[in-house]
């Protein structure tokens, strides 16, 4: 289902045809060339989807070597979160899909509370993109409004939708392409950890599951990385350290709600009111926990895998 909206008018087109999956290697290929390509290999040479084996090359890139990422744990988004975005986008006027899949209902329409921050936010140009059917989500018509985007958004909900309904698709090959062309992806709560490239809590029986086989990769824009969200207000600033005995190569960022971390060329910076809590990385602890944490202002360095110092 195709949505389009602006702060003026709402059309919908719905559109279904059959169509076959591109291989997921030809994604990752897309997404970061061949040095992402070899690490898919190296992940599922491991037997579990998304999880490598080893940690990457300090040569290679983390992050999306173009474009811009805005990942946010959920909770309350503050306006300045959202300009952020729109502003990572190309402005007011660029235009802007919402993939609201991982919420579950049936319909969505101009009412979708995730529409209105961004239209709320100064957003000019938003459209609704959503179904559940990977065949649909494979077909030219579906991903016709990605094509044009400069930013997409992926509200909150259950891991586990986005997944059965985009891997694999046509659709993931054309969320690639925003980031390649220079535009930003977002996401919050659900819609944050999507973005890494092991996906924790994915499994369809229930959040608290953290490890779920079938569900455990997602779209890869953060590479070695698990994002976890909610973590102060769900008690869940422990959770990640089971992740990493498990696989620990990765990288674990918890975030807690309304704060975001901004992340361009193997950089984030940290907004909002929360914290952020770093699981596996080379900066020391904080006392009695085995986590480091940033706030507001800070700067971290995704390869580097340490804090860059900043004057809050």
């Amino acid at each position: 289902m195709v949505i389009a909206m602006t702060n003026d008018t709402m059309s919908s087109d719905v559109t279904r045809r059959r169509g076959s999956a591109p291989m997921v290697l030809r994604t990752r290929r897309a997404r970061f060339g061949l040095a992402a390509v070899m690490f898919v290999a190296t992940a599922c040479s491991s037997g579990v989807p998304g999880a490598p084996a080893t940690a990457a090359p300090a040569s290679a890139s983390v992050s999306p070597e173009r474009g811009a990422l805005v990942v946010v744990g959920g909770g309350r988004i503050d306006s300045t979160i959202m300009k952020k975005f729109i502003e990572l986008a190309g402005g007011p006027s660029a235009p802007i899909v919402v993939i609201p899949t991982a919420g579950g209902d049936s319909l969505y329409d101009q009412t979708c509370r995730c529409i209105r921050q961004l239209v709320d936010a100064g957003a000019l140009d938003v459209t609704v993109v959503h179904t559940y059917d990977p065949k649909e989500a494979d077909t030219e018509a579906f991903i016709a409004p990605i094509r044009r985007a400069r930013g997409v958004w992926f509200p909150g909900g259950r891991q586990w939708r986005l997944v059965d309904a985009y891997t694999g698709t046509r659709t993931e090959l054309a969320l690639a392409e925003v980031l390649e062309r220079g535009g930003v992806i977002g996401g919050t709560s659900a819609g944050a950890s999507i973005l890494a490239s092991y996906l924790m809590r994915g499994a369809p029986e229930g959040n608290r599951i953290l490890m779920s086989p079938g569900h455990e990769a997602g779209f890869g824009y953060l590479r070695n990385i698990a994002v976890d969200q909610h973590v102060s207000a769900r008690d869940r600033q422990l959770d990640l350290q089971e992740v990493l005995a498990a696989h620990p190569a990765l990288l674990g960022i918890g975030l807690d709600e309304s704060t975001a971390i901004v992340v361009q060329r193997d950089t984030f910076t940290v907004m909002g009111p929360g914290v952020v809590f770093l699981h596996g990385g080379r900066d020391t602890p904080d006392a009695g926990k085995p986590y480091h944490t940033l706030h507001a202002g800070d700067r971290y360095d995704l390869r580097a895998r340490r804090s860059i110092t900043t004057d809050r």
